[in-house]
């Protein structure tokens, strides 16, 4: 068998149910399915029954141990030369294996892992659509989820990733960091001296996070595991990386200033109001300017993510909720690096996380 597909789970039937009627749809047929139910209170095992006579299936349920080690779980049990590892909030188009295999075959020998981009599906919900573009859009990332354009190198990660099953078990598969641990398993697989590669035909489409506090969460936690990450591998901190602090600081910055220039106005107006300087108006002069200057970056940068977002997704409303997305996913980000930065390399505590227990919720 060619193709071992490793999904791990928790409580999320109904995706799985969406996932693996994309899988039984698949134009290439030679793979085989290893679902691994990590400690769910709502199992999916009714659902892979609905599938056992259509796909090569193998249902596996365990204790909660997090995604990177059900993953090595369904590894250790998979039969395919290659391990395709999905998360099961992902739905394939039915050419996407064929993509695979057709880009491995014309890739020069040596090639151990590989990744794709993901997209918004038409049915997706606006939100969706809106986090799935902040987390895509060269505005907000870079370019670094599987972009062309980007403004890092790509690394595979396990919303859409490709490893030859040797190389998996020989870099001993994920770690056991909760958060950031597909792209600490990326980093070591180049370090290794495998080579990887971006197949942009090998696309999924990624229902990420249903509304803007569970994105705020996983962007949190992101930014928690870059400075562990950092920490891991020295020297894989990138400018790329920092934009979202830098992001949240001007930001914090502008509020600041609108803040100051609002206060200074309703002080002229209150001055002048009691006859205290009844012609001085400097006070407001200076506050409306304050408040101009705070304000407009914010609205340059607003306006730029709605015409980029509108015209990519044809929809004026997801290009409008693509704003607060926008601000959710850098912010969020910037703050979770900002508060690991401070505990790690200034009070030299150990790996840490935030939103543990609500982060798959």
């Amino acid at each position: 068998m060619k193709y071992s597909v490793i999904v791990p789970v928790y409580n999320r039937p109904d995706e799985v149910d969406e996932l693996l009627e994309s899988l039984s749809n698949q134009t290439l047929k030679d793979f085989e399915v290893i679902i691994v139910e990590d400690g769910s209170v709502t199992p999916c095992k009714d659902v892979c029954d609905k599938y056992a006579d259509i796909l090569v299936l193998h249902y596996y349920a365990k204790e909660n141990s997090g995604p990177g080690q059900s993953r090595n779980y369904g590894a250790e049990r998979a039969n395919g030369d290659w391990l395709i590892i999905l998360d099961s909030d992902v739905v394939l188009p039915k050419g996407y294996l064929a993509a695979i295999d057709t880009s491995i075959c014309h890739q020069p020998s040596g090639i151990a892992a590989f990744g794709g981009p993901d997209a918004a599906h038409p049915s997706f919900t606006p939100v969706q659509k809106a986090i799935s573009y902040s987390m895509t859009s060269f505005f907000t990332t870079g370019g670094i989820r599987g972009g062309k354009t980007k403004l890092d190198k790509f690394y595979p990660r396990s919303f859409n990733m490709g490893i030859r099953r040797d190389a998996y078990h020989q870099l001993g598969g994920f770690s056991k960091m909760r958060f950031g641990e597909d792209i600490d398993f990326s980093y070591r697989i180049v370090e290794a001296g495998h080579k990887t590669r971006l197949f942009p035909e090998a696309w999924v489409w990624h229902k990420r996070r249903t509304d803007f506090r569970k994105f705020f969460r996983q962007v949190y936690n992101s930014g928690i595991a870059r400075i562990n990450l950092t920490k891991r591998h020295p020297g894989t901190l990138k400018i790329v990386h920092l934009l979202p602090t830098v992001f949240t600081l001007g930001v914090i910055g502008c509020l600041l200033l609108f803040a100051l220039g609002v206060g200074l106005y309703i002080e002229g107006e209150w001055l002048d109001a009691y006859g205290l300087r009844p012609t001085d108006n400097m006070h407001q002069g200076v506050g409306f300017v304050f408040s101009i200057l705070g304000l407009l970056p914010l609205l340059f940068y607003s306006l730029l993510i709605f015409i980029d977002s509108s015209i990519r997704n044809r929809s004026f409303w997801v290009g409008l909720l693509s704003i607060p997305a926008a601000f959710v996913q850098l912010t969020g980000y910037g703050l979770g690096f900002i508060e690991a930065w401070l505990k790690r390399c200034i009070l030299k505590q150990d790996e840490f996380q935030a939103f543990e227990r609500t982060f798959y919720k």
